[in-house]
Order: C-alpha cells, then sequence, then structure tokens
C-alpha cells in the first residue's frame, strides 16, 4: 500500500492567516451600524409604546450579538494549526453558525408570546414615531445586508449572521409597513399581527440554518457532491484506477472539502504514483473543488489479498456437536 496525504496537517497554516479578511471587514461595519440602530429604536419602541418596534430593537440586540459572535469566531478560526487540531480552528465558524440558530428561536419564541398577549389586549401606539424610527432602522437593515450578501455566499457562518440581517430587513419592512396602517385606521391589532408573521418567517430560516450547522457538524457529504458519481468519473478518467473504495467527503467550513479514498491501481513504484496523484488532485479540485483529498494507492494483488482476509474473518463460526 502506498499512502499519499496532500496537505492535511497544515490545512491551517496555508490559509489562516488570510481567512475570511473580506468577510472579517463587513462584519465589522454591520455590527457598528447595528448596535446604532438597536439603541435608536430601544428609545423610540418605549417612547410609541410599539411591541412590534421593540421586537425589531430585540431582534437586532440578538443579531448584534450574533454578528460579535461570528467576527470573533472567524478571529479565532485564523489560529494556526496545532498538533491536536491538525485540522485547524475553521469549524468554530460553523459552531457560531449553529449558536445564531438557536438565538434566532429563542428570540422568535419570545416575539410570539408577546404578540400572543397583545392580541388578546390591544395597546394604543404612538404610530407617526413608529414609522420615523422603523424607516430609519430599514435603512440600516437594508445596507448591512447588502455588505454582507457577497460574503455570505462563501460561508455558512456569514450566512447565519446575514439571515440575521434579513430577518431584520423583513421585520423593519413588517413594522413600516403596520405602522402605516395604525397611522391611517387606528387598528392597534396590527401590530401584534406583523410580529407575528415575521417571527414565522425568522423560525423557518433559523431551522434551515441549524440543519446546515448539524450537516457540517456531523461530517456529511456536502449537498452537491454526489459519491456514486465522484467515484465513476474519477475511474473513467484515470484508466489506471481500477477500482476505489473507503471514499469519504466531508466539509471542515463552508467551502473547505476534504476526501479520503483507498484507489486500487496495478503495481507501479512509488515514483511512478507521483505524477498520477498530482492529476488525480488537480481533477478533484477542478470539477468538485476538494482541496484536500487523501488518496491510498493499493495494488490489484493486496487488495484481493485484503479481501479475501476480510471474508474469511467474517465467516460465521463452526460449531462441534
Amino acid at each position: 500500500m502506498i499512502e499519499h496525504e496532500h496537505d492535511s496537517a497544515g490545512i491551517g497554516h496555508s490559509h489562516a492567516s488570510q481567512f475570511r479578511s473580506y468577510e472579517r471587514k463587513r462584519l465589522l461595519i454591520t455590527i457598528i451600524l447595528t448596535a446604532a440602530m438597536m439603541v435608536g429604536e430601544i428609545v423610540g419602541g418605549l417612547l410609541s409604546k410599539s411591541l412590534a418596534l421593540l421586537s425589531d430593537a430585540g431582534h437586532m440586540l440578538t443579531h448584534s450579538f450574533s454578528l460579535l459572535v461570528s467576527f470573533l469566531a472567524i478571529r479565532y478560526a485564523c489560529r494556526p494549526a496545532t498538533k491536536e487540531k491538525s485540522f485547524g480552528f475553521y469549524r468554530a465558524e460553523i459552531l457560531a453558525a449553529l449558536f445564531n440558530g438557536v438565538t434566532l428561536i429563542i428570540i422568535t419564541g419570545f416575539i410570539l408570546w408577546e404578540a400572543y398577549k397583545r392580541l388578546l389586549n390591544p395597546v394604543p401606539i404612538a404610530s407617526m414615531e413608529m414609522i420615523i424610527i422603523s424607516s430609519l432602522g430599514l435603512i440600516v437593515n437594508l445596507v448591512t445586508a447588502v455588505i454582507l450578501w457577497k460574503a455570505s455566499r462563501e460561508s455558512l457562518n456569514i450566512r447565519s449572521a446575514f439571515l440575521h440581517m434579513i430577518g431584520d430587513t423583513a421585520s423593519s419592512i413588517g413594522v413600516v409597513t403596520g405602522a402605516v396602517i395604525i397611522y391611517f385606521t387606528g387598528f392597534y391589532i396590527i401590530d401584534p399581527i406583523f410580529s407575528i408573521l415575521i417571527a414565522l418567517l425568522i423560525l423557518v430560516w433559523a431551522f434551515g440554518l441549524i440543519r446546515d450547522s448539524v450537516r457540517i457538524l456531523m461530517e456529511s457529504t456536502p449537498r452537491h457532491i454526489n459519491v456514486n458519481n465522484l467515484r465513476e468519473g474519477l475511474i473513467r478518467t484515470f484508466p489506471s484506477v481500477k477500482s476505489m473504495h473507503d471514499l469519504h467527503v466531508w466539509e471542515i467550513t463552508t467551502g473547505m472539502y476534504c476526501m479520503s479514498a483507498h484507489l486500487v491501481v496495478n503495481d507501479m513504484s512509488v515514483s511512478s504514483t507521483e505524477p498520477l496523484l498530482v492529476q488525480i488532485n488537480d481533477f478533484l479540485q477542478d470539477h468538485y473543488n476538494i482541496q484536500h483529498p487523501i488518496i491510498q494507492f493499493e495494488t490489484t494483488e493486496s487488495f484481493e489479498h485484503e479481501h479475501n482476509c476480510n471474508l474469511e474473518n467474517h465467516k460465521p463460526a463452526k460449531h462441534s456437536h
């Protein structure tokens, strides 16, 4: 057997220093904007007695915290790999995304409970103040969502922060719309109704975020990779590869894919496998964006011997009577 490991232990060294530098800058800007608007909405919600506005402020509070968690997770993930953590600290991003998903569910439960109480006992609202402050909040949310949009496609952690901001944007739209309706109609019950609709929308996003985080933490195969197609494509592309087994593909963090596999080839020298390995690595990078493959070569004879031994070991024991 000839085993080749393609830079698995040094993943952190090659990526850590520049890891998510673009995303870090974007997050820092959104943290400042969101925190400033949160304070304004808390004051405005107390003055206008609007639950929707206070809910939006509470939502912004969790988002400010989630943005901070995402930012700190990236900073932590930038640490180089160690002997104990040979893949580095990139999973901190996924833990942050999972944490943010859970906080979304908690704040949604709070909004739904408060809205239920307001449905039973509607409270008069200063609608004009509500319109002004919620409109400012909407502008800030739109700006921060745009800032994070591009970065969210590259990282589940940033996507969790982006979904928080999208939730805030939807919340602000609902608050502004509700405030306008209340201003012209005086139907104060619109305030908790819009809060419920906003909360349900956020809940759907939160479960999706948690699902994706758990998939990565459970080392599931990335959604866009079909392992059967990968196996067949590699064998078809490289005639010297006779078969492939023990194939595993998983994600370290968003967009960082690893693979391990045993490739059965004709008997050849170690030096002969080097160019083949380079070609296979290029194939995996170009077609599946797998940056860190760990390949073990086996000869046809050694594979057949190992296979026969496994069959012998799994034969049922004979019992004498």
